[in-house]
């Protein structure tokens, strides 16, 4: 590995919630155009994107961070082969919101189809740079040269190389997007599989995490929480606190209560001190996970007909209905979250593990009431989320705390108390559907209900949206959530059908009252309403007495759809599935978003009558997502993907009441284990001329599906509300529940 890849330079970097796809992001490999794909006109230097050293090496400019998706991986793969270069001799810099191109947030399975796309032309355009510069150096026509591993050669044997061609104003232009991508066929490396560049260091156990870092004159903060969401301290006895030893300063502001330690031991016993200490009042709401849904249901709601439908088709013979829930749900990052912040010489630099840096650096300077330019947010790979854990909330707490102690960095770590009970959770849903369907069984009609509260509170360029900004003396309010807007939608993200039923109404009703804070968890309301869909379809398929498969076939024209259920099917074996007794199998589809990557996941389960437990025999995954750059990488996506779905589906709910999150350790918070995980086997559709889709979060609704499939068929009655744990499944098998495919 090239120095230029030290830990630094390879993983910088943050994100957040990208609303909609540019048309101009997926463009066809190979085609000529001068619209630049959307990342790219919003930061067309080329220089931002691409520096070439005088030694030939190249560094690649991101604002796409590295979550575990091997995402810098996939896009230095992108880059080299537009440039003819190795890997090797790329460095990469992401995440850094003062030298890297402003690319939104990393989240939405958009940083292939945006940045990726961005890179590539950017990347394209440099090489025809360099060639020209080349041609007129050489005196020979652009067209006779030829490039390998950074040297430009012509016909009679004269080499030239990047580093001697890049120099001064060389880079210093805008991007045209007049210079094609190469064609699939040339690439060397993109739809092949190599080694992540952010592994080595994890494996070998060198200090990879923002977690691991301990900065010179470095000192520990710990903030103390209120009781519960809304509370207001009153008072505070802090002298204790703030004479024991190693304690540096306490720091208060309104309802922001905090400790500065010298080391971090003393501050948590300093914190806990201060706990102990502080009053607080405040009413909290009278709602709980017992009673969210019926809460839902009755508060005041926003109503938005997302999609109507009213092609002609014979009326419906029969009619069926049926009600899905999926309780809140929390990241569960393995590692709390971390920041680490120094305010020198009026500028605060803020280490983080934010996907969203551009959008919190604005909402932490406006908390802060300094200039925007006076924050700097650097990205450094944490515990990850693939969503709004508390990485904005630790990173505004790391902040108010080094403003006290100028020259000084302080450390936050939050502990797995403060994480589960005070990060942003995903959405507790509801999902009413109704389809009419003739004589056949055909669907002909079908109406969607959706009830659900934002699934974005992202910092956003807004104070309010950060907690700590929220409990100050001159607080921050929240801001009202947005809703998400089509194509990509929020609570309503894969609501309307993949399939080619004649009559549909999607109707979402948005609840911005919430008992707790909520925001963005993995592929947004996609989990619930996939799950939902995907159960019903296997529900009037029974009514039907059809296959699954072959019932979504004829409700199917997308050729791509097709293919996808059929080959995940086939390999699965599908068609030679021996049943036994307490054992189903279940298949889930969709398109992600209804733009990004085909989706279908195949799995056999076992119920134990006894325990009520499920065990997962085996899955199957097929994905199309287009051009793929990783396949290994794509692999552990979907895998990655498939695995949090069924903790999900299985295990996950978070537990409140009057305001407090119950489920603040992993006893009370379980997910699944290694030992529970099945053997899945990942089957990738390639097509290499094609746009790049993004796979990130397609593979969570259709696990959900599929697996609430197989269960019902195991059980051979229908469980509709998450998670399907083994008290409610046993409530199910009692026939405490009505049998399958009655409604």
């Amino acid at each position: 590995m090239s120095p230029m890849l030290s830990r630094r330079n390879l993983l910088q970097a943050g994100s957040g919630i990208v609303v909609g796809l540019s048309l101009s992001g997926g463009q066809v490999v190979g085609q000529t155009t001068d619209r630049l794909p959307a990342y790219l006109a919003n930061n067309p230097r080329l220089d931002a994107w691409l520096r070439i050293d005088a030694n030939g090496d190249a560094t690649l400019f991101t604002g796409k961070v590295e979550l575990g998706q091997g995402v810098l991986t996939a896009l230095v793969q992108i880059a080299a082969d537009e440039l003819d270069l190795p890997i090797e001799r790329f460095g990469v810099v992401s995440g850094d919101t003062r030298i890297s191109p402003d690319e939104g947030p990393t989240a939405g399975s958009l940083s292939m189809p945006e940045s990726g796309t961005a890179i590539q032309f950017a990347a394209a355009e440099v090489r025809h740079i360099l060639l020209d510069a080349a041609a007129r150096r050489l005196n020979v026509p652009m067209s006779v040269l030829r490039t390998t591993d950074g040297v430009v050669t012509s016909p009679d044997g004269r080499k030239i190389t990047y580093g001697d061609l890049a120099g001064g104003e060389v880079l210093r232009r805008e991007a045209t997007g007049r210079r094609a991508p190469k064609p699939a066929a040339s690439r060397r490396h993109v739809g092949h599989s190599v080694q992540r560049i952010d592994l080595p260091a994890k494996f070998q156990g060198e200090p990879a995490f923002l977690q691991d870092e301990r900065p010179e004159g470095l000192l520990h903060g710990r903030v103390v929480r209120p009781p519960f969401a809304g509370a207001r301290l009153v008072g505070v006895s802090d002298s204790q606190a703030a004479g024991m030893p190693g304690v540096v300063k306490v720091v208060r502001d309104g309802s922001f209560l905090a400790v500065i330690a010298s080391d971090e031991r003393q501050a948590m016993l300093a914190r806990d001190a201060l706990e102990r200490a502080a009053r607080w009042e405040g009413e909290a709401p009278e709602v709980s996970h017992e009673t969210i849904h019926e809460w839902l249901k009755s508060r005041p709601s926003d109503d938005s007909r997302i999609f109507s439908k009213t092609d002609p088709a014979p009326a419906a013979e029969r009619v069926h209905e049926a009600t899905y829930r999926r309780p809140f749900l929390m990241h569960g990052s393995i590692g709390p979250s971390a920041a680490i912040a120094l305010l020198d010489a009026g500028e605060y630099v803020i280490t983080t593990h934010s996907q969203t840096v551009f959008s919190t650096a604005p909402a932490i300077a406006q908390m802060l009431g300094v200039p925007v330019a006076s924050v700097r947010l650097r990205h450094a790979p944490g515990s990850g989320c693939y969503g709004h854990n508390g990485a904005d909330d630790v990173a505004a707490d790391a902040a108010l705390l080094a403003r006290s102690v100028p020259g000084r960095p302080v450390r936050v770590q939050w502990e797995r108390r403060d994480e589960h009970a005070w990060e942003p959770l995903g959405s507790a849903m509801q999902i009413e559907l109704r389809a009419g369907v003739d004589r056949n069984g055909d669907i002909v009609d079908w109406r969607c209900d959706l009830w659900s509260m934002p699934h974005s509170t992202r910092p956003g360029g807004e104070a309010g949206n950060l907690f700590a900004a929220q409990t100050l003396a001159q607080p921050f309010a929240a801001p009202p959530a947005r809703a998400i807007p089509a194509p990509s939608y929020g609570p309503d993200r894969n609501a309307i059908p993949a399939y080619d039923f004649s009559r549909q109404e999607i109707t979402t009703h948005l609840v911005r009252d919430t008992p707790v804070r909520v925001s963005a968890l993995r592929s947004l309301g996609a989990h619930a309403n996939v799950f939902a869909i995907e159960s019903f379809i296997d529900e009037l398929a029974l009514a039907a007495a059809a296959d699954p498969v072959a019932y979504r076939l004829r409700h199917l024209s997308d050729p791509r759809a097709i293919e996808t259920i059929r080959r995940t099917a086939q390999s699965f074996g599908w068609d030679g599935f021996v049943r036994a007794p307490g054992r189903g199998r279940g298949i889930g589809f969709a398109r992600y978003k209804n733009l990004a990557a085909y989706c279908a996941v195949c799995m056999e389960a076992e119920f134990s009558a006894d325990s009520g437990v499920v065990t997962i025999v085996r899955a199957t995954v097929g994905v199309d997502a287009g051009a793929v750059v990783n396949p290994d990488g794509l692999r552990n996506q979907i895998e990655g993907g498939l695995l949090q779905s069924i903790s999900w589906t299985l295990k996950e709910e978070v537990r409140f009441a009057s305001g407090r999150v119950l489920s603040d350790s992993w006893a009370a918070y379980p997910i699944l284990k290694f030992s529970e995980a099945p053997p899945v086997d990942v089957v990738v559709i390639d097509h290499p001329d094609a746009p790049f889709l993004g796979a990130g979060e397609a593979s969570q609704g259709p696990a959900a599906a599929a697996l609430g499939n197989a269960v019902s068929d195991a059980l051979g009655v229908r469980v509709r509300s998450l998670p399907l744990t083994p008290d409610r499944l046993r409530a199910a098998a009692s026939g405490a529940i009505a049998p399958r495919g009655k409604h």
